[in-house]
């Protein structure tokens, strides 16, 4: 693996999930593999989860972690040709190859402007540094997807499926911002390769990229897409088609207690309380968020194990 940019980059997603199992149980029997290395992680966006957890895998291998938050630094430049002579000091071509002999790994974490869909989907940040750098890149979310995220939640998958295959639903829910389509782009990438009966639930005008949705049934009725649901992954995103824009905010999408009955449920965070669900489904046993998130760091752990061993 020459890079994390897609969940794709993954040869043998089943076997991962596993590694990633057997990594959990025992999470520094690795630590000699990232000595004397270190991984530089770029965040363009603030992040939580996606730092902490990162930060926290590379630690378990033993690496040095150096974290560079770009809005704290100058502006950098990335089209090609340009005459620098406004505000970005620093071209991206150098700024790469700069950090790479810093760098064993470097984590790029960059979300899309929401108002140019091409520029979005071309990953123009993320993409110039997989370019630009001569050591690996991760992507730690981006214009168009966050694998390190749906890794897992896959691995979450497998650790609490109680049939072989399990019926998931990945539904819209109500949200007050414009958000990406990143998770959601991942999460049906990844769960399309896994042995699950899945299904996509969003009001009318909230279609998907279809390059990605393929032939997974959408429903635009939500209620319709829940019955007999073993997990219900609730994910808000603006309109593809009128790119970045809030159709309406379908407060009655919100997920209940009564809605999801005995699924399982899931959601990346952070969760907006009483608008994306509410609390009597966040606060049950059947909410497995916090598993997600703790997940977040033996997804990471995984494959940058798998990267240092591709060096």
């Amino acid at each position: 693996m020459k890079h994390f940019l897609n969940i794709n980059n993954i040869e043998d997603l089943n076997a991962t999930i596993k590694e990633a199992i057997a990594l959990k149980a025992h999470p520094f029997k690795y630590q000699s593999q990232g000595a004397q290395k270190t991984l530089v992680l770029l965040f363009f966006n603030a992040s939580l989860r996606t730092r902490i957890s990162t930060e926290l895998a590379a630690k378990n291998l033993g690496m040095h972690v150096i974290v560079l938050n770009l809005s704290d630094a100058w502006q950098l430049e990335f089209e090609d040709g340009a005459i620098m002579n406004f505000q970005n000091s620093e071209h991206v071509k150098e700024a790469a190859k700069v950090i790479s002999q810093y760098a064993t790994i470097i984590g790029v974490r960059a979300f899309p402007t929401l108002t140019d869909k091409a520029k979005d989907q071309s990953e123009w940040i993320l993409n110039a540094f997989a370019t630009f750098a001569t050591v690996p890149v991760i992507n730690m979310e981006s214009a168009t997807a966050h694998p390190l995220q749906s890794l897992a939640d896959a691995i979450t998958v497998a650790e609490t499926r109680q049939k072989k295959k399990p019926k998931v639903l990945l539904t819209w829910a109500p949200h007050p911002k414009a958000l990406p389509h990143a998770v959601a782009n991942s999460f049906i990438k990844t769960m399309q390769l896994q042995d699950v009966d899945l299904c996509i639930a969003h009001p009318e005008g909230y279609d998907l990229d279809p390059t990605i949705v393929k032939n997974t049934p959408v429903y635009y009725n939500q209620n319709k897409a829940l019955k007999a649901a073993d997990f219900v992954y609730a994910k808000n995103w603006s309109s593809f088609s009128e790119y970045g824009k809030i159709l309406n905010t379908k407060s009655d999408w919100m997920l209940t207690k009564e809605k999801i009955g005995a699924a399982k449920f899931m959601h990346c965070l952070p969760v907006r309380r009483n608008v994306v669900v509410e609390d009597a489904v966040l606060d049950s046993d059947q909410s497995l968020c916090i598993a997600q998130s703790n997940n977040r760091t033996f997804a990471a752990q995984i494959v940058i194990k798998k990267l240092l061993e591709s060096l």
